[in-house]
């Protein structure tokens, strides 16, 4: 059965949400991962590690990890830090 929602990739980078990695001393070496980041269409582009392997065998129940989804971890201060750009609608 095919997914409801679509990422599409023709979608261009928008506006950060929150503050970078550097500005949140999240990073030692430039503004590297992770990120979060508004696209152009309203879809969210998360830059984190890739920890789907890690977690695979120990989702909650009813929660699945597609083979074209990965699961990512970003600090927590990070979403936090966006918080005040993200929109209640």
């Amino acid at each position: 059965m095919p997914s409801l929602w679509e990422a599409d990739p023709a979608a261009s980078f928008k506006r950060r949400l929150g503050k970078s990695a550097l500005e949140l001393d999240q990073t030692n070496d430039g503004p590297t991962c992770p990120d979060i980041w508004e696209l152009d269409n309203g879809d969210i582009a998360i830059i984190g590690r890739d920890l789907t392997t890690n977690y695979t065998s120990r989702l909650p129940a009813g929660v699945k990890v597609g083979l074209d989804e990965r699961l990512v971890v970003i600090p927590g201060v990070m979403l936090k830090a966006a918080k005040p750009d993200i929109s209640d609608e």
